[in-house]
């Protein structure tokens, strides 16, 4: 006998973003796409929970960071898009972005996230490597003999 497994998909996630605030975070390759309106505090990150989509307890601290930083840990819903890069990168790109997309709502809140850098891209990335070395810096093992 044969069992038909039918496979559930998740429901397609549909919010209401209609007065929402826009902004784009980046961090090393990682880019977010952030809407941001007043509500409950909920975050979804591509379709899901912000704790579903990131396992990491630090990365979970980072994105509400800027939320406890304004005291307003409650007061917006956030949707975003991420892509490109690892899970630290995509939450550097998220929190840069709902940084920016605070500033468009409420243009008081500048001076408090630009004191805790948060409204900057943080503009490092991996050094390239360069010819005639094992890696960007390291050398090969020198033997004088």
């Amino acid at each position: 006998m044969e069992s038909v497994q039918t496979i559930s998909k998740s429901p397609k996630l549909k919010l209401d973003f209609k007065d929402s605030k826009y902004a784009t975070g980046r961090r090393k390759k990682s880019i977010a796409k952030v809407w941001i309106k007043k509500g409950s505090g909920k975050i979804y990150v591509n379709g899901k929970l912000f704790n579903e989509y990131f396992k990491s307890e630090f990365h979970h601290l980072q994105i509400t960071r800027p939320f406890e930083i304004i005291k307003q840990s409650t007061d917006y819903d956030v949707r975003c898009s991420v892509s490109g890069g690892g899970p630290t990168g995509q939450a550097g790109a998220l929190v840069h972005g709902i940084s920016k997309a605070l500033v468009l709502f409420d243009e008081n809140l500048k001076a408090t996230l630009k004191t805790e850098k948060l409204t900057t891209r943080d503009s490092r990335a991996v050094e390239r490597k360069k010819p005639g070395r094992r890696k960007a810096r390291r050398s090969f093992q020198f033997s004088k003999r």
